[in-house]
């Protein structure tokens, strides 16, 4: 009598005993001097994609060379330039305060933070105040926030369509100012945005994955 083995049943019952990678316990290596420094490079790199959101930064990217009819501005184009403008900086001021949490579902609930806790734009949910004490305003949202339109600006003036509409005729040292204080900006902002970054995941932002 011939005796059939289960080759691929007993290979089913290996794989089911194996455990997931996302349940085993990755262990934590031991970096030297050079690795730490490359990690905290890429850490803080992280950081700085939290600096503006993108949306904002897009849609003006997108628009700039409309409103400005490639930098040959009018008094009707100047105005929607700096309307432009001033919207754009005031959305990256504003979107600094927002945040996000994931509900017991998984999905992705974005609100605002308040002086007392939390708001959920859309009241799809209420957090309990234990946790929405965890989402209310600090003073680094504000610094956030001020660095945020400081930033924007630089953008702004890097965009040589918004300089010549803005500027048309200027002088030699204004014109010195705005090659420079962009670049001073980003690098001041950049520094302290990395010191001391930002904890908010909210609307044009990367999503927490808590």
């Amino acid at each position: 009598m011939d005796v059939k083995v289960d080759i691929y049943g007993s290979e089913n019952d290996d794989q089911q005993k194996l455990p997931l990678l996302h349940n085993m316990e990755v262990p934590e290596p031991e970096r030297n001097l050079i690795q730490r420094a490359i990690n905290q490079t890429f850490q803080s790199t992280a950081h700085l994609s939290n600096l503006l959101p993108t949306g904002t930064v897009l849609s003006f990217q997108i628009l700039s060379p409309i409103v400005t009819n490639q930098g040959n501005c009018d008094s009707v184009s100047k105005l929607m330039t700096a309307t432009l403008v001033a919207l754009c900086g005031a959305s990256c001021f504003l979107l600094c305060f927002s945040d996000s949490f994931r509900d017991n579902k998984g999905n992705v609930c974005y609100g605002f933070a308040t002086l007392r806790g939390f708001w959920v734009v859309d009241g799809s949910t209420t957090l309990p105040p234990e946790l929405a004490a965890k989402y209310r305003l600090r003073f680094i949202d504000f610094m956030h926030a001020v660095m945020a339109i400081l930033v924007f600006a630089a953008i702004a003036l890097f965009d040589q369509n918004v300089v010549n509409c803005l500027f048309p005729s200027p002088s030699d040292e204004t014109q010195e100012v705005l090659t420079a204080l962009p670049v001073v900006i980003g690098v001041l902002c950049s520094m302290l945005f990395v010191a001391f970054p930002t904890q908010r995941h909210g609307i044009g932002f990367p999503l927490s994955t808590k």
